[in-house]
């Protein structure tokens, strides 16, 4: 495997690494709890009504995850559009359009990223929407 494909297949098995294991760890710690609750209730023990309150305001903030994705989305946008305006400033100072195509590819990886979640936002109000409906 030459060094051209070695050197990309690395940085993005970093970069996903990086995205999904604090993710797949938090999933994790959260299964735990539930299954450790559910053993205890199963048992007939008590639960701490602070424990209920913490796992309460838990689900509240997944609750607002489209409200976070709608941001991550429009940061996201703009960080692209800030990449294609940087692009276009620096071509017109160097008069060659190579620095506005070098900063065209971040741009467009960034806009495709934010228009997905974009499009995850509209999905989970048009989701909330329905089940309030029911």
């Amino acid at each position: 495997m030459g060094a051209e494909i070695f050197v990309p297949f690395i940085f993005f098995s970093f970069l996903g690494a990086v995205i999904l294991v604090p993710t797949l760890v938090k999933e994790r710690t959260k299964r735990s709890a539930h299954e450790l609750i559910s053993q205890a209730l199963a048992r007939g023990q008590t639960l701490d009504p602070a424990l209920v309150s913490q796992l309460t305001q838990n689900m509240l903030d997944e609750g607002n995850r489209a409200r976070k994705t709608l941001g991550n989305g429009v940061i996201l946008l703009a960080l692209a559009g800030g990449f294609l305006g940087a692009g276009y400033m620096i071509s017109r100072i160097d008069g060659d359009h190579e620095g506005f195509f070098g900063m065209g590819v971040p741009a467009v990886i960034l806009a495709s990223v934010g228009a997905a979640y974009l499009l995850l936002a509209i999905f989970d109000y048009a989701t909330k929407r329905r089940a309030a409906e029911a």
